[in-house]
Parts: C-alpha cells; sequence; structure tokens
C-alpha cells in the first residue's frame, strides 16, 4: 500500500505542478491555477514540501524547494489582501470538536508533549477538557450503539450531529493515553475510530460525508446523511486517527479500514488529467465529481501524508520522537539530554 500511496502523491503532484504551480490550489474544472484571496502565496506548494521528502519524491521535493526559495518572498512582499487563517496555519505553522475550535484542544496535549511534558499546565487543561468532553458530548446509536460526540445545546440537550472534522479526536485520545493518559481515554479513541470508519462504510462510495447525523431513537439505519452534507472533499482526520490508532494498538484492523477509504479515493476522486477532485453524493454509490473547484492543499500536506504513515513502519516518524501540528508537520518533541 505505501507504494499506492507513493504514486497518488505524485498524481496530486503532478496535476499541481502541470497546471497551477505556485498558486494557491489547483482548479480541477478549469485545471489552472486558484488563490485563496487576492494575493497568492504558492499554499499548496509550501503545505506539500515535507510530504515530498517523506515520500521518497525528492526530485519534486528539490524543484519545489529551488522554487520556493526562489519566489515566495516576492510573494510576501507584493501588495493585496490574505487569508490569516490559510497563510497562519499552512504556511506559517498552526496553534485552533468539529469546525468550531477542533485545534485548540489538540493543541493542549501537544504542547505538553511538544515541551518535553515539563508543560504541565497544559496537561492539566487538557485533561479537564477531556474529562467534560466524556461527561457531556458523548451519545451512542440505538441500533448498533456507536460513540459519537454530539453538540452541546444551551438547554442541555445533546444534538445527534458530529463533523467530519471531529474525527481528529481518536487520534489525539489515543496519542494522549499513549504519553500517559487513562485507559478510558483509549477506550474512546477506539469506539470513536470505528464511528468515523462508519461513517465512510456505511455510505455506497465508502467516502464519508461532512457532517454525520446519528440515530438515537430506533433501530432504523445508524447514521443518516442530509442532502446538504452529502459531499467530500478529502480530508485528513479520520485517516490520521487510523494512523494514530494503529501505532498505538498494533492492531491490523486501522490499515485494513485504511485500505477501504484509500480504495475509495482512488475510485471516485483520482482526475485523468491528473490531481483529485472533492465529490457530492457520497450516499450513492457514483458520487459526482467537482464539488468544489480547488484540490484542497491540505489532501497532499496531510491525508496522503496519514496514509503513507499508517502503512509504514513506526520507526518512519516516531510518535515518541515527533509530534505533528494540525496539518501534519511533523516537530521534534523536546527531551532533555
Amino acid at each position: 500500500m505505501q507504494a499506492d500511496v507513493v504514486a497518488a502523491m505524485k498524481w496530486a503532484w503532478n496535476g499541481y505542478r502541470d497546471h497551477a504551480m505556485g498558486h494557491d490550489s489547483l482548479d480541477v474544472i478549469n485545471m489552472n491555477g486558484t488563490a485563496f484571496s487576492d494575493h497568492d502565496l504558492a499554499i499548496s506548494l509550501a503545505d506539500s514540501l515535507d510530504t515530498l521528502f517523506l515520500l521518497g519524491l525528492h526530485d519534486d521535493f528539490d524543484d519545489a524547494a529551488t522554487w520556493a526559495e526562489a519566489n515566495l518572498p516576492h510573494k510576501f512582499d507584493g501588495p493585496g489582501k490574505v487569508s490569516l487563517f490559510e497563510t497562519t496555519i499552512r504556511v506559517l505553522g498552526r496553534i485552533k470538536l468539529g469546525a468550531g475550535g477542533d485545534s485548540y484542544y489538540e493543541y493542549l496535549l501537544k504542547q505538553w508533549v511538544f515541551s518535553g511534558k515539563r508543560q504541565d499546565r497544559y496537561r492539566d487543561m487538557y485533561e479537564t477538557a477531556v474529562t467534560g468532553i466524556m461527561d457531556k458530548l458523548v451519545g451512542r446509536t440505538k441500533k448498533s450503539g456507536w460513540v459519537f460526540l454530539g453538540e452541546l445545546e444551551v438547554n442541555g440537550d445533546l444534538t445527534p450531529k458530529m463533523d467530519h472534522l471531529v474525527c481528529f479526536m481518536p487520534g489525539m485520545l489515543a496519542l494522549g493515553y499513549m504519553h500517559g493518559m487513562p485507559s478510558s481515554h483509549l477506550d474512546l479513541a477506539k469506539a470513536l475510530g470505528r464511528t468515523c470508519f462508519e461513517m465512510y462504510n456505511q455510505m455506497a462510495s465508502n467516502l464519508a460525508p461532512e457532517i454525520a447525523y446519528f440515530n438515537t431513537v430506533d433501530d432504523s439505519n445508524d447514521i443518516q446523511v442530509h442532502a446538504s452534507d452529502a459531499f467530500n472533499i478529502l480530508r485528513p482526520e479520520t485517516v490520521e486517527s487510523l494512523m494514530v490508532l494503529y501505532r498505538v494498538t498494533r492492531d491490523d484492523t486501522y490499515r485494513e479500514w485504511g485500505k477501504v477509504i484509500f480504495r475509495a479515493f482512488e475510485q471516485h476522486c483520482r482526475l485523468p488529467q491528473g490531481g483529485y477532485s472533492s465529490v457530492n453524493h457520497v450516499d450513492s454509490p457514483a458520487p459526482t465529481k467537482f464539488f468544489r473547484r480547488e484540490m484542497e492543499s491540505f489532501f497532499m500536506a496531510e491525508t496522503l501524508k496519514y496514509f503513507y504513515l499508517l502503512f509504514s513502519d513506526e520507526s518512519v516518524v516516531p510518535l515518541d520522537q515527533f509530534v505533528f501540528n494540525t496539518e501534519a508537520h511533523p516537530f521534534p518533541i523536546q527531551w532533555r539530554t
């Protein structure tokens, strides 16, 4: 599977390089470059450098790094508006459950780990946050008992709705367990990991929707999808969690689940002219391509990187020596010697 992932990265990168080099992203409809704002910063290129290097695509890495060294300084000097969010998380690095603040919880754990476990205030804040999540947000489906993290309303009701973005949580919880958190964190990680996989597995296309609703009332389908949410933009969160769960538990189930998801991306999202497309109608056996015109930079920077690591030996970017920021860029843990 490693070779298949490298081939997918090569295909995605060639599409970007041949049709959008130096632009923020590849427009897969017109096969040209597009910008997040009116100031183009080659975000896909900058975001993909370490993936190219890690996957052994060293010629492509050298070409991209040479281009960046020659051209990126001039792009920063030019006039125009930029997306502060995209520039910070993808070009500079990133310090942010779902679209509302997922990275905050992740960075509480990761800042503690990154510090060599010396900044204990972040560990304490993380443990408090996870206790609250486990107490207030955990729900189960009626039919199969699949665990999800819902959204707590002001009146105390739990809405049985979970964004795909929340599927970073199994990996975060498993990583916390690896660094000394209670076994209950790993138990929840495994249960949520199963649910995040089922968000793919229960769809006719084997591709997850952007948002899923969970049936807590009767014995009909556990997962329900609204038409407006039945799209997939090649997000990395579930693959990231499968990678961490595999490395923590050594359970081959997570690799098998990863194969299902990777093959669905290859079947439904790969474009003949290069690159990969987002899709709509994932509840159909033949989802529609070009839901969005961009091939998001996180597909090369995160999704394919985590696929590669899922099928790699744990000595490749070992989790006891490196911590990934929320955009999948590895930083060495600052252990004291």
